[in-house]
């Protein structure tokens, strides 16, 4: 996979990142962003929640290697249907690029969008999305 664009280098920079998070993307295909992300977390997780199939399979060939190594999974799920599974932990942070729930575009799933992200996160995590400078912070029910 190319190296991430200064677009997107730009918007990994801006996460907030620790070693050992949980992170959440939202809409990543073809999982650049989410490889980059997984790297610098270390013993960390991504998980990359797409609503597209054929996403869903790209970021699986792009990021094998990390999907193996433990370090990234893949969810098929539009971002209003996602729900934590039992064996899955909370997440630290949740981001997203261009995704239309999350950007005005789709207000009524928005709305639902922000309650299932809150539900995945824990009480201190935050949801960030581009749009800012770059990245803008969107508040979430709690």
């Amino acid at each position: 996979m190319p190296a991430l664009s200064p677009r997107l280098a730009a918007i990994v920079d801006a996460l907030p990142l620790r070693p050992g998070m949980r992170v959440m993307e939202i809409g990543g295909a073809p999982g650049a962003a989410a490889k980059e992300v997984a790297r610098r977390l270390g013993t960390g997780h991504v998980l990359v929640v797409d609503r597209s199939a054929a996403g869903v399979a790209h970021i699986e060939r792009n990021a094998a290697d990390e999907i193996t190594a433990g370090l990234l999974s893949v969810q098929q799920v539009a971002v209003e249907d996602f729900e934590l599974l039992p064996s899955q932990e909370p997440f630290d942070l949740a981001f997203a690029i261009r995704v239309g729930a999350l950007d005005g575009r789709h207000p009524e799933a928005g709305v639902m969008a922000r309650r299932r992200i809150a539900a995945a996160l824990t009480p201190a995590g935050r949801l960030l999305i581009d749009g800012g400078d770059p990245l803008r912070e969107v508040e979430l029910p709690r």
